[in-house]
Formats: structure tokens, C-alpha cells, sequence
């Protein structure tokens, strides 16, 4: 996500002369479909279509092979050393790479396309490739599936039916278009502006998420002390602030203050984000749990089963920084569907915890991390 903002940005600049995208993969390959290159006047560009092995090889020939027009160009990637151009140094398998001008309505519709979900809206993208007999044309779908843009000479009639096609996998060349469904970055909301969310705001916006920063303290809910984060609130009421939180968010609870974080999750619960992490010892968390479900009415079990606490994996280290790494990791595995073993406390943790004693020991104190 992040290169992708980065080719927006250069895009955004003028002057952009090739796009190269990585339309499909046989074997092995270090980048996977989808991968793009820009190529500006002078040499320079944003994205990567490998582990940098034929960056420097594309870069030289890229504005001569778009001389007519769109073209598709296959790179090996096996290693061979009686080659004259070894690109893939071992990674075993092949790539076809487009190439198109960036100067044309299709380039362009491309751009746009990838530009508006950086704003957070979906788009689909339904290339068909240049062949010998054919040349590219390109249909851009919104998220609703209306024609935002269609090649000339093809109606939107023939790209609707396209994307059915390509949806369905009805077309039986399947080599003759490439097919993306675009979504917008993820978004993190980080509950809690103090020093220790900085390394997580901006661990974030290294990965080219959305990041929203809030607290209810306005001397820590500022714009300057996290320039990387998208936006800076303060939460006057949970209720009001939290309405834009959706079910495919990432949030993380840590406003290190028991009545705050009481109040946020209380509020988060119903709104059952796809991962919601809680900074605190388990006993901390533990009674966080059991204010919770006394409030709404719900279920320990299921209200365990929400939340991540001791929020991140456990990866080790200490501090701020290693906090940071730990989260940002977790939260990712849990976008891409490879989340396990997630360190999460059970109904009979909570009851245990809630024995040991109330909450009034946090009520005026920071709470550690993940203490036993």
C-alpha cells in the first residue's frame, strides 16, 4: 500500500512516461500480480516489479518498448549463467510484465482508479493485454460495479460483460485480460496519543495504512506531535467519535487511562472492529472485560473473543519501539487471514483476575504492558 501511494505521488507530479505492471506469475516469483513501476523523465520512478533484479534492465528499455504503443514483455526468472541478462538470480519461475505509455485515457483511468483508493474507495480494474492481433483497452468499475471508464471503441455493455467474465472466470482465455479488484489501505485507529503511540503510528504509516489518532486529552491530541497519521481528534463523547470505526478496521486501545480506555471499549464492542487490541496487564484488561459486559449485557466468552489482550504478538523485546512492531505484526497477520494463536484472555482469566481485586489500583496509575 504504500508504494502505491508512492507512485500516486509521482504520478501527481506530471512528467510520468511508462507503467509497468506485473500482470502474471509462473512459478516463483519475489513480487506477485499487481506489482507496478512509474517511470518519470530523467530516470526516476517509484514501485518495484521484483527483489530489484530487473528494475535496472526495465528502467533502460522502457520508454523504446511503448514507442507503438502497449506491449507485453516475459522475464525469466530461473537462474542461468550462460545467459546474457541473469534477471532472476534464482527465483524460479516467469513474469509477464505489462508495459503502457502513461501519456493515454487508459493510463490515466489507471492512476485515477488507484488515487481514489487511497481515499478509501474500491475499484475494479478489467485489462485486456496487447497481443499481435490486438490492442490494450482497459474498464474501470466502481465499487458498486457501474462503469467509471471504458477504451474507446468498447461499450460498456461489452466491458460489464467482460467483468462478468472475469469475475466468474467464464472467459476461457484466461491469458487475454488481467483482473484486479482494488480496496482502500488499511485503517488503524489508534485510541491514545501519548509518547508510546508515535513508533506505532508511524510503524503503520510505513505500511501504507490510514492512520487516525485520538484521545480525549487535547494537550496529546495534536496534529504535530504525529505527522505521519492522517488524522488527530479528540474524543468528546465515544459514542460520537468512534461512529466512523467500521468492521474491517484495526484499533488499538491505549490511552494508558482506565476510565478512558472503561469508556472506548464499552463503545467498540457492538461495533465489533476486525481487531481490537488492548495495552495492559491481563488483570487490567481482565476488569476492563467485566465493566464491559456488565454495561452491554454480553457474554465474557464473547467478548474475550474480540479482543486481543495482551495485545501484539509475542515477539519479544521491550519498549515503545519493540511494543510497536509486535502490534503492527499482529494486526497484519489478521488482514491477511494468517492469524494464530492469538494471545487472548479466556472467561475464567477474567473471573480469576476480577477476584484478585477491583479496579481502583488503576484509576490515577499508567498500566504496564502484560504482566502475569
Amino acid at each position: 500500500m504504500r508504494e502505491r501511494r508512492e507512485i500516486v505521488q509521482l504520478w501527481q507530479q506530471g512528467g510520468s512516461s511508462v507503467l509497468a505492471t506485473l500482470v502474471r506469475v509462473e512459478g516463483s516469483s519475489y513480487r506477485q500480480s499487481g506489482a507496478r513501476l512509474l517511470l518519470r523523465g530523467g530516470g526516476e520512478y517509484a514501485g518495484t516489479i521484483s527483489g530489484g533484479c530487473l528494475e535496472t534492465e526495465i528502467l533502460r528499455k522502457a520508454e523504446w518498448l511503448v514507442r507503438n504503443g502497449a506491449v507485453m514483455e516475459r522475464y525469466s526468472t530461473l537462474f542461468d549463467d550462460s545467459a546474457e541478462v541473469p534477471f532472476g538470480l534464482g527465483c524460479g519461475g516467469a513474469i509477464d510484465v505489462l508495459f503502457e505509455p502513461a501519456e493515454t485515457p487508459e493510463c490515466r483511468a489507471l492512476m485515477e482508479a488507484l488515487e481514489n483508493t487511497l481515499r478509501g474507495h474500491e475499484r475494479t480494474i478489467l485489462t485486456f493485454l496487447p497481443a499481435k492481433e490486438r490492442k490494450m483497452a482497459r474498464a474501470v468499475f466502481d465499487g458498486r460495479g457501474d462503469v467509471l471508464f471504458v477504451s474507446k471503441g468498447w461499450s460498456e455493455s461489452s466491458a460489464q460483460y467482460a467483468r462478468k467474465c472475469a469475475v466468474h472466470s467464464l472467459e476461457p482465455s484466461q491469458d487475454k485480460f488481467f483482473f484486479e479488484q482494488l480496496v482502500g489501505p488499511p485503517r488503524l485507529f489508534v485510541l491514545g496519543a501519548g509518547d508510546d503511540a508515535k513508533p506505532l503510528v508511524s510503524m503503520a504509516a510505513l505500511m501504507g495504512w490510514s492512520v487516525t489518532v485520538m484521545d480525549g486529552r487535547a494537550q496529546l491530541a495534536k496534529a504535530e506531535r504525529f505527522p505521519s497519521a492522517q488524522h488527530v481528534s479528540v474524543i468528546r463523547t465515544p459514542s460520537d467519535s468512534l461512529r466512523e470505526i467500521q468492521s474491517d478496521d484495526a484499533v488499538v486501545i491505549m490511552t494508558h487511562s482506565y476510565e478512558q480506555d472503561r469508556e472506548l471499549l464499552a463503545s467498540l464492542l457492538p461495533r465489533r472492529p476486525k481487531y481490537l487490541g488492548v495495552l495492559g496487564a491481563r488483570h487490567r484488561s481482565s476488569l476492563l472485560i467485566a465493566e464491559a459486559v456488565a454495561r452491554l449485557g454480553c457474554s465474557v466468552e464473547g467478548c474475550c473473543e474480540q479482543i486481543s489482550a495482551p495485545v501484539g504478538l509475542d515477539l519479544g523485546g521491550e519498549g515503545p519501539d519493540a511494543i510497536a512492531l509486535a502490534v503492527i505484526a499482529e494486526i497484519q497477520a489478521c488482514h491477511a487471514g494468517r492469524l494464530k494463536n492469538v494471545r487472548s484472555l479466556s472467561a475464567e482469566d477474567v473471573a480469576r483476575h476480577v477476584l484478585e481485586g477491583g479496579a481502583s489500583r488503576y484509576l490515577r496509575t499508567y498500566c504496564a504492558r502484560d504482566v502475569s
